[in-house]
């Protein structure tokens, strides 16, 4: 993960990064498999369990985004962390003494998921004061191609250490893994910010959310990450069942297909320098939203052609223009957002995505129990081609590249 045009300190992030991401990935993976394989969870329980992993993006986001504009992003990442860290141990500490219940994974599952929000709150914040404006989309191209391997890689080897070794080796990993990160952060030193005035929580969140709302660049990235997250969870909560009924495939199969997107993730982050040095920084910006349509289509078209290969094909799509997307409205948010505001701005795209998502899997549900599978598919083309529409106005097509950086 090292890049010698980028500044050393950006490398060590990047490396503490790889391993958080390795770290998050494993034990997500791990704990719903022990969930079913130890304690004998079945869909309500691993269900639930998910709900608990997801939970405190939404709780505490702007929290911890508040935090992160007041004090060190640097000392949050790394006290988050730790809290993931204390939580896979927790976990390590109930399965060799035989204490794992059900409750014990929520409730570690919770705790984890809440170092995952400020490392997720604080890393963006934290970035543009290591790099230079140049460097911007370099340096978050790394981040996001360490957590397109995390994201391709962690599951099957999640799933190979506990069949092979137990449930408790995962996490032995895991929290390996969180305390290389802690490692490295440790010998990483933050660039000083001038402390902001004592303020009411509110008046700073009203800061953040106006400048969301009202930068003419941020609105559009804003509601079409909102709108792609609801498309993808209406997906997300029927592909199974579709995969399973209408195109006739087992477990493993349904797997590969799904894994096309954590392939096209890692193609996306290795190709988004090409694609962002050669088109406009507006087009860029739209690269990923334009794939999005492209992608669920061909998914849709498996209900004319069932096929397997056509459904991963669909997904790889999805996860290379996701990556490219990520990599792009990252570098303008982080160039068109003043440095006091970062953790803030950042909080409210994670409290906005986290938002849709059990709204897009209770849609998706409610359209699949009336009118059955194909017709989630074709409700979520519908959701792909609006967020292309929100990101394809004016502000964003006449970008040729990034304005000038806010301090």
């Amino acid at each position: 993960m090292t890049d010698s045009k980028l500044p050393a300190a950006f490398n060590r992030l990047a490396w503490a990064n790889l391993a958080a991401q390795a770290a998050e990935q494993l034990s997500l993976a791990a704990t719903p498999i022990v969930a079913v394989t130890l304690l004998g969870a079945g869909p309500g329980e691993t269900g639930l369990l998910a709900t608990f992993q997801t939970l405190p993006f939404l709780l505490f986001s702007i929290p911890l985004g508040l935090l992160a504009d007041r004090g060190s992003r640097l000392r949050l990442m790394v006290g988050a962390e730790l809290l993931r860290a204390i939580s896979l141990l927790a976990l390590l500490g109930a399965l060799l003494t035989g204490h794992a219940s059900l409750r014990w994974l929520l409730a570690m599952g919770f705790i984890g998921a809440l170092g995952t929000v400020g490392f997720s709150v604080a890393a963006p914040a934290l970035v543009p004061s290591l790099v230079p404006g140049s460097a911007l989309a370099r340096a978050n191209g790394r981040l996001e191609l360490a957590r397109s391997l995390a994201y391709a890689g962690g599951p099957a080897l999640a799933g190979s250490l506990v069949a092979w070794a137990g449930g408790s080796t995962a996490f032995v990993v895991a929290a390996v893994g969180s305390g290389l990160a802690v490692a490295w952060m440790r010998g990483l030193h933050e660039p000083r910010r001038t402390p902001a005035p004592p303020r009411h929580p509110w008046a700073e969140l009203r800061e953040g959310a106006r400048q969301v709302w009202h930068q003419p660049l941020l609105r559009p990235i804003f509601q079409t990450a909102v709108i792609w997250n609801i498309g993808w969870f209406v997906l997300q909560g029927t592909y199974v069942s579709y995969a399973v009924r209408h195109l006739g495939l087992n477990a493993a199969s349904v797997g590969l297909t799904l894994a096309g997107f954590g392939a096209g993730m890692v193609c996306g982050a290795l190709l988004a320098s090409r694609v962002l040095a050669r088109l406009p920084l507006g087009r860029a910006v739209q690269f990923g939203p334009a794939m999005s349509p492209l992608a669920c289509s061909t998914l849709a078209a498996t209900v004319l052609w069932p096929s397997a290969a056509l459904a991963g094909l669909g997904f790889f799509v999805f996860g290379c223009g996701a990556i490219i997307w990520t990599i792009s409205s990252t570098t303008l948010r982080q160039t068109v957002t003043p440095g006091a505001l970062l953790g803030r701005v950042s909080a409210i795209f994670l409290t906005g995505n986290a938002g849709a998502r059990p709204l897009g899997a209770a849609l998706g549900g409610l359209v699949g129990a009336q009118w059955g599978e194909a017709a989630c598919l074709g409700l979520a083309v519908l959701a792909f081609a609006w967020q292309l529409l929100l990101i394809s106005g004016p502000a964003i097509s006449r970008l040729q590249g990034l304005p000038p950086q806010e301090v």
